[in-house]
This record gives C-alpha cells, sequence and structure tokens, in this order.
C-alpha cells in the first residue's frame, strides 16, 4: 500500500508543472566618470536554475529630470540589439558573457547629458520573476573625492600623529636617561677627584728610625767636627 502511494506522488508531482523561482539581479550603486571617458555598467544575476539558452538581458535609461525612462539595450535570442534613436545608439556596446549570466554594457564617449539612472532586468527561464536593479550615473570635469578616499585619509593622518607622538615619547626618554648618566658620572668624578686631593694635602707620612742609628750618626758627626778644629 505504502509502495503505490509513493508511485502515485512521484507521478503527480511529475504531471504538475514547475513553478519559476525568484531571480536576483545585481548593478553597481553608483559610477563617476569623466567626460569624453567610457565607463562599463555592470548586470548579472543569481538563479537556482541553469542558465538558459533563453536568458534575456534589457537595459533603460532615465536622464536627470525625465520622469519616464527610454529603452536602450536588449540582448535576446542569443543576439544583442542597441536602440537605433536613443542617445547611446552610436555610442553602447554590449561587453557582456550571457553564459556566465553577465548582461554588462559599455558606454562610450560620456558627456554631461548622460547623467541619469541606468536600470538593468534580467530573465532566465523559467526563473522570470525578479525586480530590476539600477545604477547612477554621474558624469564629471574631474572626478570628485569619494567619502571612502576621505576616511582614508583621515585615518592615515591620525596613525601618523600616533606615530610621531610615540616616537617624541621615547626620544624624550632617552634624552632624560642620558642626563641623569652623565650626572651621575660626573658625581662620581667628583668624588674621585676628593679623595685624592685629601691624599695629597695629607702628604707622605714620616717613619721614625732606629735610636741606635740615629746615635751613631750623631757620634760620627761629632768626630768629623773635632777633626776639623784639630786641623
Amino acid at each position: 500500500m505504502l509502495t503505490i502511494l509513493a508511485l502515485a506522488s512521484v507521478i503527480l508531482l511529475g504531471i504538475v508543472p514547475q513553478q519559476s523561482e525568484g531571480i536576483v539581479i545585481y548593478t553597481g550603486w553608483e559610477r563617476h566618470a569623466l567626460v569624453g571617458s567610457d565607463i562599463r555598467l555592470s548586470c548579472s544575476f543569481f538563479s537556482w536554475r541553469w542558465t538558459s539558452d533563453d536568458v534575456t538581458f534589457s537595459w533603460s535609461y532615465r536622464s536627470d529630470g525625465a520622469r519616464d525612462a527610454i529603452s536602450i539595450f536588449h540582448y535576446t535570442g542569443g543576439a544583442p540589439y542597441v536602440d537605433n534613436k536613443g542617445p547611446f545608439r552610436d555610442r553602447l556596446e554590449f561587453v557582456g558573457n550571457p553564459g556566465r549570466r553577465d548582461g554588462s554594457i559599455l558606454l562610450k564617449n560620456l558627456d554631461y547629458g548622460d547623467n541619469g539612472t541606468f536600470t538593468c532586468d534580467a530573465k532566465n527561464p523559467p526563473d522570470i520573476v525578479g525586480r530590476a536593479s539600477s545604477v547612477r550615473l554621474l558624469v564629471f570635469e574631474k572626478v570628485p573625492i569619494q567619502a571612502g578616499v576621505i576616511t582614508g585619509s583621515i585615518i592615515g593622518a591620525v596613525l601618523g600623529l600616533l606615530l610621531l607622538i610615540v616616537v617624541i615619547y621615547y626620544f624624550m626618554r632617552f634624552l632624560v636617561a642620558r642626563r641623569v648618566f652623565n650626572l651621575s658620572v660626573s658625581k662620581h668624578g667628583k668624588k674621585g677627584k676628593g679623595k685624592e686631593g685629601s691624599q695629597q694635602r695629607q702628604g707622605p707620612t714620616l717613619s721614625i728610625g732606629d735610636p741606635s742609628k740615629l746615635k751613631a750618626a750623631a757620634s760620627e758627626k761629632k768626630k768629623q767636627e773635632s777633626r776639623k778644629d784639630k786641623k
């Protein structure tokens, strides 16, 4: 009985058509570029399914101040199609790889009028349910310094200041230790010189001779004096 129920559930599951699952699309958040330069706008997606031969990509563009977006690119049936009436008809190139779920485009010779929002949508049948992703493009004469660069500069300056403080601290300690050492050496030198001076002021100690020898010397001196008197 259990075997029959299992076979019946397998048959029913095989008959029920597979439902499409969600697809997640990724683009950048914001891109900066210089006037006259080229920029690559990336678009990729995540899907639980294998990449289908019927995968599609589509890009739309809404300029700053405009209410509606216009279509500028499609990839379908294995071939790319650039809109022949939009502002990028001569400046857009498909540089993606659909087999690797990459629908990136390249915009050439940018101008201030290209500022706006670019939206990418992708389908990987049967995964066709998903939200399109958008990236904002800002074109400048000079690319502004981004917040990350400013933060990195501040962190670098703080670390440099801390390193300088540490170096100054150890240098001052070295100077103090050297000063203490010199004072200690000078004090020991003065004590040694004082001892030598006191020894020199005292002079050598006189030894007292033998009394018998002194008497003999005195008698010998008297004899010599008496001889001189006789002469």
